[in-house]
């Protein structure tokens, strides 16, 4: 074999080798990305389990009145207390310390006590209204200390915070990522006010 022919097998053999190696470094990216997007899968039909098994509905999402009594609006899944909305008229008596009355609006989306009026947020993953800005890691520490974004506000009744606390960090992201998977919708929620003194 003259050199000429020599150096052609060497490149065409270097040249069957980098495509080789990077079919196989394609294949292995393709089923890292498809388990990557299996795992998101599982673990936004986990969140979703949870979310409808903890009663994330009975407060965050906005009700239809029907014959058989309210039902969420599955239009405005997780949306929170509606924008706007009139809060009724609260009983004086509900917004003492010492009471123990607690009362809620036909949407079962706001709610009064000795708190003062809390609102139930929107989840959904809308960027300004909802939480889209959050990270898995703000939900985390939101559900774990009971406060807004994990070092803000107190997450207010009835939010049962502590109860989603009790969960793994495994499930809590699971919830949060459903949160994530569901439709934005821009709805922004009054913050919670407090009770007023005599």
């Amino acid at each position: 074999m003259n050199s000429t022919r020599i150096r052609t097998f060497q490149l065409a053999a270097a040249l069957l080798l980098a495509v080789l190696g990077g079919t196989s470094a394609s294949v292995s990216a393709a089923t890292g990305a498809s388990a990557t997007a299996a795992s998101n899968r599982d673990a936004v039909k986990r969140g979703e389990y949870l979310a409808n098994y903890g009663g994330c509905n009975d407060c965050h999402t906005p009700k239809l009145m029907t014959d058989k009594g309210p039902v969420p609006d599955r239009k405005r899944l997780l949306s929170g207390f509606p924008a706007g909305a009139p809060v009724p008229p609260v009983p004086g008596q509900a917004l003492a310390p010492d009471k123990w009355m607690a009362a809620t609006n036909a949407e079962l989306t706001a709610w009064v006590g000795p708190w003062g009026i809390s609102f139930a947020a929107n989840l959904t993953p809308h960027k300004t209204t909802g939480m889209g800005a959050w990270t898995a890691e703000q939900f985390v520490q939101s559900m774990r200390t009971g406060k807004h974004l994990g070092v803000g506000r107190p997450i207010l009744p009835p939010m049962p915070w502590f109860s989603v606390a009790a969960l793994n960090d495994r499930d809590i992201r699971a919830l949060f990522a459903y949160l994530q998977s569901i439709p934005p919708i821009e709805n922004a929620v009054p913050q919670p006010l407090p009770p007023a003194r005599p």
